[in-house]
């Protein structure tokens, strides 16, 4: 009898559960609206800004103070999770995302918006590890590449519909209360994934090994104040001129990291489950997979921070118009993702190296094109092409970077591993907000227009005409510096790649 099967055909994929798809179907919805809130806020900054009276460094914050509260929770609501259930923890993230939602939308200074941002990112903390955390119990391994994907798409569109949603909103609403429906957008959404999360997700999570170590708080209280520490001064300094605290507390900030550090070797040779493994570190390409994670979304999430300012507050653009030029990013992330998983297969390495040389020819257009056009003759046809590139590599680059990543250590280590990369994804993403944001406005500069020669309505509206352009050449010049940052960030990424393994096999080994 003759086979049907091919000589060195590989095994069919076993078959996934209905099951398994509807939990996928709800944990995206958490993934959606958490990396949703990295970027749909963005265009709503200039009118928080003459809402609540906010100063720049909080216009930072309200970015950054998400960002990093996310990726400090990440770590230890993983390691909760493998205690006492992933359903649970997903569960009342969801819950404590939606209530701070609101909270952000009713607040009234800008000092609570910030608070309850953070308490927002913290939620998103909680509930994102479980995430990756219920693809990987279930799905089979031959299956789980292709859930990773459409995880990898979900993270790149949703953050780059955000900005393209948070203007549809204000322009609905007006420009007083509009921002407030930024943050109101997840009250719905919320509601429907905590029903969805109640009855789709197993109450137990199948196969799972249950830890017995406890968690090291040490490690989180220590990695926390240096982080902080350092976002702290970059962030306030150039509003309140670098004064001698600044250096002190960055100088603080690194001490407290090292102690981390050495705090993590001395836990994991008493036999604790350390925060972060040292033996991780041991791998020099994961540190340098490590570092690419964080400046790369340093790079990547930036971008938007600048585009929406220069646009809004420079340009003086709706908040529509400045969520719609960004939709040729959006586009091209969408093309990305949808063929990262297949090219990677067939490319390997390759699809993660061209993903970051696209994103850096990208951003060094756009500095190229705001160092070289007036404000004024700016427009969105200009940044077409650019932000397409840019988000085509995006695409590329979001699906299967972890995954090569993860490739680099022991497959014991693999769950460690994913978790800390997220973890600095997002670490990241709240430095990259606080060094562009300092650059942008320390750079900016508006010269004051001419007095009038009459009272003449001319004379005034000629004025008028002189002060928008400057405002317009001000903000496109900070932008330049600022997008310069970015691009430089994408460079550095598109080298780091180069530590990385050149394949991953189905399981994510060498």
């Amino acid at each position: 009898m003759t086979s049907t099967a091919e000589p060195g055909a590989r095994p069919a994929a076993p078959t996934v559960p209905a099951s398994a798809w509807r939990a996928l179907v709800v944990l995206l919805i958490g993934m959606f609206i958490a990396l949703l809130d990295t970027t749909i806020v963005n265009v709503a900054l200039p009118t928080i800004r003459t809402s609540i009276d906010a100063d720049e460094a909080t216009l930072s914050w309200i970015i950054s103070g998400y960002a990093l509260a996310f990726g400090l929770t990440l770590i230890p609501a993983g390691r909760i999770g493998d205690r006492i259930g992933h359903k649970w923890v997903f569960f009342a993230g969801i819950a404590l995302f939606t209530v701070s939602s609101f909270a952000c939308g009713i607040s009234q200074t800008d000092g609570q918006l910030v608070a309850f941002r953070v308490v927002q990112g913290l939620a998103g903390g909680i509930f994102v590890p479980a995430v990756t955390a219920f693809i990987q119990l279930l799905f089979p391994p031959r299956s789980r590449g292709r859930a990773f994907a459409i995880m990898g798409s979900v993270i790149g569109v949703s953050s780059a519909l955000g900005p393209i949603i948070g203007g549809l909103l204000i322009q609905a609403f007006g420009d007083t209360d509009g921002w407030r429906f930024v943050f109101y957008v997840n009250l719905p959404i919320g509601v429907v994934a905590l029903v969805l999360a109640a009855l789709w997700l197993p109450r137990r999570d199948p196969e799972a090994d249950r830890p017995a170590a406890g968690l090291d708080w040490i490690g989180v209280v220590l990695v926390s104040g240096g982080l902080v520490a350092l976002l702290v001064p970059l962030i306030q300094g150039q509003s309140e001129g670098w004064p001698l605290w600044t250096y002190l507390t960055l100088v603080g900030g690194a001490v407290l990291l090292a102690v981390f550090g050495l705090w993590e070797v001395h836990y994991t040779r008493r036999g604790g489950s350390a925060l972060v493994p040292p033996s991780l570190f041991s791998h020099p390409q994961f540190t340098g997979g490590v570092i690419l994670a964080l400046v790369y979304f340093a790079a990547f999430t930036s971008i938007f921070f600048t585009i929406s300012l220069l646009w809004q507050t420079g340009l003086a653009h709706t908040a529509l118009a400045s969520g719609a030029v960004t939709i040729p990013f959006a586009i091209g992330s969408i093309v990305g993702s949808s063929q990262s998983n297949r090219l990677a297969v067939r490319l390997g390495r390759n699809v993660l190296i061209v993903g970051t040389a696209l994103v850096s020819i990208g951003l060094i257009w756009l500095w190229l094109l705001f160092l070289n056009t007036t404000g004024t003759d700016l427009t969105s046809w200009d940044l077409l092409v650019p932000l397409f590139v840019a988000g085509l590599g995006n695409g590329l680059f979001i699906a299967p970077n972890a995954q090569f990543i993860v490739a680099t250590v022991d497959r014991r280590d693999a769950g460690s591993g994913s978790a800390v990369i997220a973890a600095i994804q997002r670490v990241g993403a709240a430095i990259g907000i606080a060094v562009v944001g300092s650059v942008l406005f320390g750079t900016l500069s508006i010269a004051r227009p001419d007095a009038p020669t009459s009272h003449s309505a001319a004379a005034i509206a000629a004025v008028k005409r002189q002060a928008a352009e400057n405002v317009a050449t001000g903000f496109t010049d900070a932008a330049a510096h600022a997008m310069l940052v970015s691009a430089v960030f994408a460079v550095a990424a598109f080298a780091l790649v180069f530590v990385l393994p050149r394949r991953v096999d189905q399981r994510g080994g060498h």
